[in-house]
């Protein structure tokens, strides 16, 4: 049995406007294709069939265009924020129903190409209730935000840096529904806040990815995004 997988695809998405005024992040157009679809194959090549959907911006068109995801060979369900907005955390805790008793999560606008199955293995032989896959960064792509260490988040900050941090967040997760339960559905937080006292309470499990990640969060990284999956499509043409 796979992990359901939790997309969080709920923001505004207005580092992308004027793109994103009419659509949501996840069905801006890249490579062909909207860019959730490029997410469901990924996670259809790697085995991963039921998936999450936690919309908020103009998510009705979300499931408009993908139904229930039979046509891609998936389960896909949708859960709303509602009238207020309730931030990556109290979006989870409001899928926590359709998720089940462990999930993996991801955000709608990253394309993560590393290999899940192993990520679940480390999840599922660690004694701790997360797991946080980290790239060494060095600051490459964006700024670090992880000290790792013997398996270990030692420390994860998203805003206090320091030169210790090597690693950063590659934006694939693995959770217990037991951390989410204890919060209010409707209330709202923040998933990195969760993940930084998880972190300095020695409770959450790291795994080195090696595979770089992409995401269209903003015009840039579009544009990159947008250039290796046209180059993945041609690579697959020619075989």
């Amino acid at each position: 049995m796979t992990l359901p997988v939790a997309i969080l695809a709920g923001g505004l998405a207005t580092r992308l406007r004027p793109i994103t005024e009419k659509i949501p992040k996840a069905l801006v157009e890249v490579a062909g294709q909207p860019f959730v679809e490029h997410q469901l194959a990924l996670l259809r090549k790697h085995g991963y069939t039921r998936v999450v959907l936690c919309v908020g911006y103009l998510g009705e068109m979300l499931e408009q265009h993908l139904g229930n995801g039979s046509r891609f060979g998936m389960s896909i369900s949708y859960v709303a924020d509602g009238p207020k907005l309730l931030g990556t955390g109290g979006a989870l805790r409001r899928a926590l129903p359709w998720l089940g008793a462990s999930f993996f999560v991801l955000y709608g606008d990253s394309y993560l190409p590393c290999e899940y199955r192993s990520v679940e293995n480390a999840f599922q032989l660690s004694t701790k209730p997360a797991l946080m896959t980290v790239l060494k960064n060095n600051n490459r792509w964006d700024t670090s935000n992880v000290v790792y260490r013997d398996g270990l988040i030692v420390r994860y900050d998203k805003r206090t840096k320091s030169e210790e941090m090597q690693f950063i967040d590659y934006g694939l997760s693995a959770l217990n529904a037991q951390l989410l339960e204890k919060y209010e559905d409707g209330s709202a937080f923040d998933l990195s806040d969760l993940f930084s006292k998880l972190a300095s309470e020695g409770e959450l499990a790291g795994f080195e990815v090696t595979e770089r990640f992409y995401e269209i969060g903003s015009p840039a990284g579009l544009a990159e995004t947008a250039l290796h999956l046209q180059g993945l499509s041609k690579m697959h043409q020619i075989q």
